[in-house]
């Protein structure tokens, strides 16, 4: 049985325990493993040469079956509508995210938005580990954080601030300094369960001891605009500013509705 522990709205962030039944958690395996076999353009590494590997690729759900199918197939869609109260979804882009074993690099604190091409309230990623997560592993959060406005975007390995002018975001609060006015929470995840977070929510996470193989999937509901950049986002999406003009909603074949309430 699904069970949604936290509150969205108030958090930024909920866990959604029993999110995806064992057919689903394998269907999302065999999409994770089959971008590890074979990797798109868009992958990097996100760790040192001397550290375990972390390992991110980005956008390969047209060319994934598995992947396509988990995403149109799956719940993730319409408990994305429910979190946002959209009344359509549209799939943003895929991100598979792997931490091999030993992996020391931790995920700085970030949020997700400043990254992308676009702009809006109604949006949402998923986290879905396909391999038990402990506390110590897991995706933090930063409580309300949704709520704080936009931190500089800055690159994870060399901490480098290269996109937005000089003082035109705020910087990054001390988070871990001041645990009483930034409360972190984060849920130990088994397979199956998933959590759901606000591209706004600050968020970042330890090294893994064990393998730690992560399907995320970002989501845009009703009021997502298309928010062209002069640098290259993460993801890229080439040749998108010729084909949407700035503030149009995202009606594009890159980003397909998934999901919609008058379809249910």
């Amino acid at each position: 049985m699904t069970v949604i522990d936290g509150d969205f709205a108030t958090d930024g962030a909920v866990c959604v325990r029993g999110a995806f039944d064992a057919e689903q958690v394998a269907l999302a395996t065999s999409a994770i493993d089959a971008v590890l076999a074979d990797p798109s353009t868009n992958v990097k590494r996100a760790s040192a040469a001397d550290d375990g590997a972390f390992i991110e690729d980005f956008c390969n759900w047209q060319r994934i079956d598995a992947l396509e199918r988990f995403a149109r197939t799956s719940p993730a869609a319409s408990i994305a509508a429910e979190l946002m109260g959209a009344s359509t979804v549209r799939l943003y882009h895929d991100h598979v995210l792997v931490k091999e074993a030993g992996t020391r690099q931790r995920t700085p604190w970030h949020q997700d938005l400043p990254y992308y091409n676009i702009d809006g309230t109604q949006n949402v990623s998923m986290w879905f580990p396909v391999d038990p997560v402990p506390r110590s592993a897991t995706l933090e959060f930063v409580a309300g954080s949704h709520r704080l406005g936009w931190f500089v975007p800055r690159t994870f390995l060399d901490g480098e601030a290269k996109w937005f002018a000089p003082g035109e975001l705020s910087e990054l609060p001390d988070v871990d300094g001041d645990p009483e006015r930034y409360p972190v929470i984060g849920w130990e995840l088994e397979p199956g369960d998933a959590v759901f977070f606000h591209m706004l929510t600050l968020h970042a996470s330890a090294g893994s001891a064990a393998q730690r193989r992560v399907l995320s999937l970002r989501f845009l509901g009703d009021d997502i605009v298309h928010a062209p950049r002069p640098w290259t986002t993460s993801p890229p999406f080439p040749g998108l500013v010729d084909e949407l003009p700035a503030g149009a909603p995202m009606n594009h074949p890159d980003f397909p509705e998934i999901w919609s309430e008058v379809r249910t």
